[in-house]
């Protein structure tokens, strides 16, 4: 087999440069929030119980930190792959989140402004010759508040290097016992409890040091059912849910044969949908079908990168209770979750600080591993909590 090239020069013409944008035809509304907390395993009743969430300080029903990357047409991607590389493919990379305060509640219409930002050429051995490119996302609401920033990082690889590194060991689901199963639950209870005996109460800065442990959270076993609901809950995902982009094509990008597909394309959800949504053609069928897997890569289905950086979002703002906030996070990807594992997170307090603005910051980290031990992604955040009251 020749050596994997990588042809990143078209690159050039897009760095700094803003794309054109897509954005959602509605507003948002309070089931699109519970549908994507439901697939992201994210039982926060402040997200989904409209009840509970109306004597919550907010008052009504709102959207997770996590949530403004569901309206992205490329869940945060577009400014991180753009640009001809031929024959290749994309994984997610990573994610750098900074969060500015206004929160995403029912009837908000969210927008995105894309431009990208870098790229470096590195050998990896999964994909000999590999480009790590990054773009910034700016998610403002129907008032011009800024949201939220994301610095989004793409892994664009040869599409036969990757091929051919495919995994051959691991290509089947591991098997779970009844008795195994039943374990998880109560694993998967223990973060779900800490939620309850939060409930609306503050997590205050000054009942946690540095070196504090923070709860494991567990969910999975992933399935091919589960990463097909995470899809289904971006909104972008739906059906003549967005003005679609006119200058996206697939294969323009770089995407080869059958992973090329009219993904997101405007015309083609026009005369037939089903055609344009990723879950069936396109660059995102892999996640879901083991055979496009392995035609990129992957041993069998595999999750999706910004589902990842919205669990990592999501244990560090849950455990911050609704009085805090999740001021800024640095997340590297470095392994997919795979059908029939799970994730395990776990995480502890490296510091705690007043910030220049006066605000009481701790600064955490978190690791996200599968049942063997095996890393699937790392974090670093900064999170504001609530000062006690003298």
């Amino acid at each position: 087999m020749a050596e994997p090239t990588l042809d990143c020069s078209d690159l050039d013409n897009y760095m700094g440069k803003p794309m054109q944008p897509a954005r959602m035809v509605e507003p948002f509304a309070n089931n699109d929030i519970r549908r994507w907390v439901q697939a992201m395993h994210y039982p926060n009743r402040l997200h989904y119980d409209t009840n509970y969430a109306m004597q919550s300080h907010f008052g009504q029903l709102i959207a997770p930190q996590s949530f403004p990357v569901t309206m992205d047409d490329g869940h945060g991607s577009a400014p991180s792959c753009i640009g001809h590389i031929p024959d290749s493919h994309m994984l997610f990379g990573g994610d750098e989140w900074w969060f500015y305060g206004p929160r995403i509640v029912g009837g908000d219409r969210v927008w995105n402004e894309r431009i990208p930002f870098d790229y470096t050429i590195k050998e990896t051995k999964f994909g000999g010759p590999t480009c790590f490119q990054r773009g910034d996302n700016f998610y403002y609401n129907q008032h011009g508040d800024l949201i939220a920033k994301q610095r989004s990082t793409s892994i664009r690889y040869s599409q036969a290097a990757g091929q051919a590194s495919t995994p051959t060991d691991n290509q089947d689901d591991p098997v779970w016992t009844d008795e195994q199963l039943e374990e998880l639950e109560v694993r998967k209870y223990s973060w779900i409890k800490m939620l309850h005996d939060l409930g609306h109460s503050p997590r205050y800065w000054d009942d946690v040091k540095a070196g504090d442990e923070l709860p494991e959270r567990v969910f999975g076993p992933h399935s091919i059912v589960s990463f097909t609901t995470e899809w289904r809950s971006y909104t972008f995902t739906q059906w003549g849910s967005m003005h679609r982009r006119t200058d996206l094509n697939m294969a323009e990008l770089g995407f080869t044969g059958p992973m090329a597909g009219p993904e997101q394309d405007p015309t083609e959800e026009k005369n037939n949908p089903e055609n344009t949504d990723g879950a069936y053609i396109g660059p995102s069928r892999g996640h879901l079908f083991p055979r496009w897997a392995r035609f990129i890569g992957m041993p069998r289905g595999y999750g999706y990168g910004a589902s990842m950086g919205a669990w990592i979002t999501d244990y560090f703002a849950g455990w911050a209770s609704e009085w805090g906030m999740v001021r800024h996070s640095a997340c590297n990807y470095r392994s997919p979750a795979l059908t029939g594992d799970i994730t395990v997170t776990t995480g502890k307090i490296l510091d705690k600080f007043v910030d220049e603005d006066g605000r009481h910051m701790v600064q955490a980290e978190c690791r996200m591993e599968n049942q063997l031990g095996i890393a699937l992604a790392t974090a670093k955040a900064e999170i504001e909590l609530l000062k006690r009251p003298e």
